[in-house]
């Protein structure tokens, strides 16, 4: 059974004083895209002089942003999760569903879930499919490399049979080692949640 974990609301308002130090933080991520603005709409009127907002003496607000929507489901032992924004759809499998450890050799198991994404890419009509590949921290990095390439081939040779009939579908297939961690490599939970593949296509629009 599939639960909600997370989802940030859409066009969600939020302003920075200007001269209090610092920067926004960010997640890194391998995409090579940014993510294009969920709304193209004005941004709504902030009253500067309003009586619960605090600014330091001399900050002024800075230009409001309107945050995309994020969705992320996972599966209720975490095995799989779908992260959906306006843009495009990753879904996310943890290693050890699909392969035994230090292996790249793809399960039966395996093979419906990802022939099950492989039905999701077909109905979006994406014409354009990542696969990236990652490992825990443990081992050399050039091993993780290698291992996390091998898996995201894995995947990839998976999924394109199962799109062979659509046709004109560009993969860009890669491994990361243990570059991107989602979760601290210093715990076994974090490490497993760390080994995983993503795949991630376009969603599509109107």
């Amino acid at each position: 059974m599939k639960h909600l974990v997370t989802a940030t609301a859409a066009a969600l308002l939020f302003t920075a004083a200007s001269g209090l130090g610092g920067s926004p933080a960010r997640a890194d991520s391998p995409s090579a895209e940014p993510l294009p603005s969920a709304s193209s709409a004005p941004s709504a009127q902030v009253d500067p002089h309003a009586p619960g907002l605090k600014l330091m003496p001399g900050a002024t607000l800075a230009a409001a942003k309107v945050l995309d929507i994020k969705t992320v489901v996972e599966d209720s032992n975490g095995d799989e999760r779908r992260s959906d924004t306006p843009a495009d759809v990753t879904f996310s499998l943890q290693s050890e569903v699909l392969f035994d450890k230090d292996s790249s050799a793809l399960g039966a198991d395996a093979r419906s879930r990802v022939q099950a994404i492989a039905d999701e890419i077909t109905r979006q009509n994406a014409r354009t499919v990542q696969v990236f590949g990652f490992t825990d921290n443990l081992g050399s990095h050039e091993h993780g490399l290698e291992l996390s390439k091998q898996r995201a081939e894995a995947v990839y040779t998976v999924l394109a049979q199962d799109l062979t009939a659509d046709g004109g579908i560009q993969f860009d297939v890669r491994g990361y080692a243990e570059d991107f961690p989602i979760a601290d490599n210093s715990t076994e939970d974090g490490r497993r949640k760390n080994r995983r593949v993503e795949i991630t296509f376009p969603k599509a629009q109107g």
